[in-house]
């Protein structure tokens, strides 16, 4: 049934890209068209090129934008914050939440992200819900009970395989050139499908399960062959346009 799956190439840009970049959008924009019948593409620049990129890729069904963040409420006295409504405003079409990066730089729980999943969903959104461990916590044998704590707290119960991603992330993977063996991603990605399906039956057996951790044109085939891999989350190989499109081209 996972076969089945239509795969996700998603880039988020972080803390990176000035509207100059909009250039690398454009290239990407124009080459998605290759991999189109094959991949969803989605690019997730900063909050502050949403709007932009959206506009570019308005009547597009080949490229999508999202965001990187949101708040869990709608609105109110939040100084800083992005509501979930905001984003979808600005043309926003996903919203990646509870990325190890807001966990650990921000203390975020996973009571928090199950809030802000909740929240990109009340937007129309759908949820790009990250887990994963620390080198820590990875030798200390403990990788597969840290993903199902995270697993079991950050995923809504009203969750499906339309309004929900999951991105498995080692942490210790994630821009330090570093990658898990084939046969450790099989293990985590074979994990947390049968848990998805335990917990949400069929729709557990569709839901996209996307891999990210130093995923680079050069080790990108390989790593989507993987059985339960319909995907990944590129962080720093998403923010120029050929190898955004390289990586794409694994499926095509």
């Amino acid at each position: 049934m996972t076969d089945a799956i239509r795969p996700l190439i998603a880039g988020n840009w972080k803390m990176n890209g000035l509207r100059a970049s909009a250039a690398e959008f454009e290239a990407m924009l124009a080459g998605a068209a290759k991999v189109a019948a094959k991949a969803d593409l989605l690019v997730c620049p900063p909050a502050t090129l949403i709007a932009a990129f959206a506009d570019k890729a308005r009547g597009s069904k080949n490229l999508k934008v999202g965001a990187q963040d949101c708040h869990q409420k709608a609105s109110g006295a939040n100084t800083g914050d992005i509501s979930a409504e905001m984003l979808a405003d600005a043309g926003a079409s996903a919203i990646i939440v509870g990325h190890s990066e807001r966990r650990a730089d921000h203390g975020e729980s996973d009571f928090l992200v199950r809030a802000k999943a909740e929240a990109a969903w009340r937007a129309g959104l759908t949820a790009i819900v990250c887990i994963g461990e620390t080198q820590h916590q990875r030798d200390a044998g403990q990788t597969l009970d840290i993903c199902r704590g995270q697993l079991n707290l950050s995923l809504p119960p009203a969750a499906t395989s339309g309004n929900l991603v999951v991105a498995y992330e080692p942490v210790w993977a994630i821009g330090t050139g570093l990658t898990p063996t084939v046969g450790d991603v099989e293990q985590v990605h074979r994990f947390i499908r049968e848990f998805l399906i335990a917990k949400f039956n069929g729709e557990g057996a569709r839901m996209r399960l996307l891999y990210g951790g130093s995923v680079k044109p050069s080790n990108a085939a390989e790593l989507m062959a993987v059985a339960n891999v319909n995907g990944a989350l590129i962080g720093g190989a998403s923010l120029k346009a050929a190898d955004f499109l390289a990586i794409a081209g694994s499926y095509a």
